[in-house]
């Protein structure tokens, strides 16, 4: 089944995500490479593709486990987690309709 991976950053975020973004890719890549990846990416600040200084709001990870427990645990080990990027973390069931 498919989790929604919903996360807000703290207030300056920004050098915090990039001391640690190689490390956070490498893992939604394996997720792509295992074809479990539906979507990921940041939410920019400001209302652009290339927020700058801004930074991001947060993220949203879509990505197939086989519980919601193996979801929570995946987020839980996020890098961005352990660095201080995000705030709060929610993972729920997905359950994709469209396209």
């Amino acid at each position: 089944m498919y989790y929604a991976i919903i996360s807000e950053d703290v207030e300056d975020s920004l050098h915090k995500r990039k001391s640690v973004r190689a490390k956070h890719l490498t893992r939604l890549n394996n997720l792509a490479d295992q074809d479990r990846l539906l979507i990921a990416g940041p939410h920019p600040a400001v209302d652009s593709d290339d927020p700058g200084d801004a930074g991001f709001s947060g993220s949203l990870i879509v990505a197939e486990f086989d519980s919601l427990e193996q979801a929570q645990a995946w987020a839980n080990a996020d890098p961005y987690v352990g660095a201080g990027v995000y705030k709060e973390v929610s993972v729920k069931p997905f359950k994709k309709v469209l396209p």
